[in-house]
């Protein structure tokens, strides 16, 4: 069956709005779309193909773990989601594991233990969610609602009450509207769709202070830079700063669907038999290789490697944004860095998102003043170079149609 891209337009739901080519096959950093054209990916899936495009390790796993047991459901336990849980457990020092399908319904479940343990110790009174302008956390209507974006939560009625939303890095706001009925902080070491803005020290430490204040329970939502994309196992470790709950999802998988929640042994018994539930949550083919993709990312010279592929990436887009006077700061952490359009290019990433594919580098935007940077964790330095110069060349050919 042939399709093309008005294929989308004629069977898809119009919630996105896909590039002009169809992708057929990829491997490592490199994507073929159904015309043969090759893509140089800087966008790892939005940071899920941690290991690159089909890595040897996934194949190998699904293959092995397809002949034992695909799915047996949650009214039984298995041996590989015992295993992940483990390994996390080991890694972390978080004692207890929900495992889920995305990141969306990790932050769910984390928001609805928040509030469950804040039920069941102070009854209905203590039930004030904090989260901050430009978060996001996921597509359900309660990550929407808590997420600190009007666009994704406006024009589907009535929204869940008691959500505070407070502005990012603000320390006196933070401090100003907690209160003995806030149950739980919310917060993204580094806002991603928000526009790639890491937490500040000071703002980190607050978040833990004011929580601890209060007793309200700090929840960090690592989905996108959680599973070694900022160079450490996940991006609280570099602040010193231990959340009660940890959200993740993206990378875990190398590419295929698992969120997980971690937490103590004391808040997970909050959730006890029949509050809360995944029929695929913790499915073994899944879980059997986000443990293989675990053992990988966790090791120290791995994760050595990523700070150094870190610094190349951050050096090479200040490098380009001097040179074609396009980027008026660059930030993030790790491999997760943005490139902030200056002012004559503001609103322009989403445009010039597309422009640069048909130079054969894919990228991605956080809003619509910033592009975005999440490449595989083992791209190679040759190919990370390489899809630099492109960068470069497409944003040089860019700048000059479009005289300002």
């Amino acid at each position: 069956m042939k399709v093309n891209r008005k294929t989308f337009d004629e069977c898809m739901f119009p919630c996105y709005a896909p590039q002009d080519f169809v992708i057929s096959k990829a491997k490592g950093v490199r994507v073929y779309d159904t015309q043969g054209k090759e893509y140089l990916d800087l966008t790892a899936g939005i940071a899920v193909n941690s290991l690159g495009h089909c890595p040897k390790i996934i194949e190998k796993t699904l293959k092995r773990q397809s002949r034992r047991l695909l799915h047996c459901s949650n009214i039984f336990t298995n041996d590989k989601t015992l295993q992940l849980a483990r390994a996390l457990q080991q890694r972390t020092g978080f004692e207890r594991m929900f495992f889920v399908n995305s990141g969306a319904e990790a932050n769910e479940a984390a928001l609805k233990l928040a509030r469950r343990y804040a039920f069941d110790s102070a009854r209905d009174e203590k039930n004030e969610i904090i989260s901050f302008y430009h978060g996001f956390h996921g597509r359900t209507f309660f990550t929407v609602s808590v997420g600190g974006q009007d666009k994704y939560s406006s024009g589907f009625g009535p929204r869940p009450s008691a959500i505070t939303h407070l502005p990012y890095n603000d320390v006196a706001a933070l401090q100003a509207a907690v209160s003995d009925k806030t149950c739980a902080i919310i917060a993204e070491p580094v806002q991603g769709e928000g526009g790639i803005i890491p937490a500040s020290a000071e703002f980190m430490q607050a978040l833990r202070e004011c929580a601890d204040k209060v007793g309200a329970l700090l929840i960090f939502d690592e989905v996108q830079t959680g599973n070694a994309r900022t160079g450490t196992l996940y991006a609280w470790e570099q602040y010193g700063v231990r959340p009660d709950i940890l959200t993740t999802a993206k990378g875990l998988g190398g590419g295929l669907p698992i969120g997980a929640v971690m937490t103590s042994a004391r808040i997970a018994a909050h959730f006890g038999p029949g509050t809360h539930g995944s029929t695929f949550g913790g499915n073994p083919l899944i879980c059997a290789c986000a443990l293989e993709v675990l053992k990988k990312i966790s090791d120290p010279e791995f994760m050595q490697g990523v700070k150094e592929r870190a610094e190349l990436l951050h050096q090479g887009l200040e490098r380009i944004g001097k040179q074609s006077g396009m980027f008026a700061q660059v930030r993030g952490l790790g491999l997760l860095q943005g490139a902030v359009l200056s002012d004559s290019y503001r609103g322009q990433a989403s445009a010039i998102m597309h422009y640069l594919a048909g130079y054969g580098v894919l990228v991605l935007t956080a809003g619509n003043d910033v592009l975005r940077f999440a490449p595989a964790l083992n791209i190679k330095k040759s190919s990370l170079k390489r899809a630099l110069q492109l960068l470069q060349e497409g944003l040089n050919d860019y700048r000059h149609i479009h005289q300002v």
